[in-house]
C-alpha cells in the first residue's frame, strides 16, 4: 500500500474514532453545560471542517507524510546531512513538528493579520470537541503549508511523521473536549500532554489569557517560552469566546467564513496585549 493511501485511511480512521470516543466521554462526563446544543454546535462546526478541508486539499493535493516520503531518496533536508540514529531522529522529528505548530499559534496570537483568521476558532461561545474542528479556510492552509515546508526541510522518517499527523488529529478534539476529570490525574497529564482544563484557559474570553497555552500536543513549549498559565485570573474555568460574539450568531456558517474580513467589533487582537 502507497504512503497516500496509508495517510489517508488512518488519519480518517483515527478522525472518526476519536471524536466518536471523545462524545460519548462528553456526553456521560460534562465539564460544563452548553449555551448551544451540541447537535447544532456539531453541524455548523462540521460544514467549516469539510469547507477547509475541501480548499486546503485543493490547494496542496499532498500531505505531509506523501512529503516525507518523497524526501526519502533525495539528497536535500537536515537529517540527510546530519547522521544520526533513527531512533533520535524519529524523536526530533515529533518534538519539531510540534514545535512548528507552537510557533504558527504564537504567530496566530501577535500578528494582527493572523489573528483576524484565527479569532474564528476563538470566538466560539461554548467549549466541546466541536471546537477543534472550527478552522477558518485560510488558517488550515496556513498551517497545512507550515507542516509540509517543515517536513521538506527536515527529511524526517516517514513513520514519524504518520505518528504526528495521527496524534494531532487525536489532540485535537481531546484538547477542546468539554469532559471532567478527576483532578489528581488531571494535573500529572498536563505534565505529558496538553489536556482540556488547561486549553480552556487558552479559550478564556480574557484576551490576555487567550495568549496562553499555546502548545497543540506537548505543553512543554508553553513552560520552555513562559506562555504558561496554570489557571485564569479569576480561578475559574468559566466564559469563553470574545466579548460581544457570544451568541448563535456566531455559528452561522457565512459569519465565521467571513469573520476575517469583517469590520472588528471586539477586542482587535490577542496580539495587542
Amino acid at each position: 500500500m502507497q504512503w497516500a493511501q496509508i495517510e489517508a485511511r488512518t488519519f480518517w480512521l483515527v478522525m472518526a474514532s476519536s471524536f466518536l470516543l471523545i462524545a460519548v466521554w462528553e456526553s456521560l462526563r460534562p465539564q460544563r453545560d452548553l449555551s448551544i446544543p451540541g447537535e447544532r454546535r456539531w453541524s455548523r462546526h462540521g460544514l467549516l471542517l469539510i469547507v477547509s478541508s475541501v480548499i486546503s486539499v485543493a490547494i496542496y493535493r499532498i500531505g505531509p507524510v506523501v512529503v516525507a516520503a518523497a524526501m526519502v531518496p533525495s539528497r536535500f533536508g537536515l537529517f540527510h546531512q546530519i547522521a544520526l540514529p533513527y531512533a533520535l531522529r524519529f524523536i526530533l522529528t515529533i518534538l519539531l513538528l510540534d514545535f512548528v505548530r507552537y510557533a504558527i499559534h504564537w504567530a496566530e496570537h501577535h500578528v494582527p493579520v493572523l489573528w483576524r483568521m484565527h479569532q474564528v476558532h476563538h470566538s466560539d461561545p461554548d467549549f466541546d470537541l466541536s471546537t477543534g474542528a472550527r478552522v477558518h479556510p485560510l488558517e488550515m492552509v496556513l498551517m497545512q503549508g507550515a507542516t509540509l515546508t517543515a517536513v521538506a526541510l527536515l527529511a524526517p522518517p516517514v513513520a514519524a511523521v504518520l505518528v504526528v499527523e495521527l496524534v494531532t488529529c487525536f489532540q485535537v478534539f481531546f484538547a477542546h473536549a468539554n469532559v471532567s476529570m478527576p483532578a489528581g490525574l488531571e494535573k500529572y497529564l498536563r505534565r505529558l500532554v496538553v489536556t482540556p482544563q488547561m486549553h480552556r484557559v487558552h479559550h478564556s474570553e480574557d484576551a490576555q489569557e487567550q495568549s496562553r497555552n499555546l502548545s497543540d500536543i506537548f505543553p512543554w513549549w508553553d513552560h520552555l517560552f513562559r506562555t504558561y498559565l496554570a489557571a485564569p485570573a479569576t480561578g475559574d474555568l468559566g466564559l469563553v469566546g470574545m466579548k460581544g460574539l457570544q451568541n448563535t450568531a456566531s455559528l452561522d456558517l457565512w459569519f465565521m467564513l467571513s469573520q476575517p474580513f469583517r469590520r472588528q467589533v471586539t477586542q482587535e487582537s490577542s496580539a495587542q496585549s
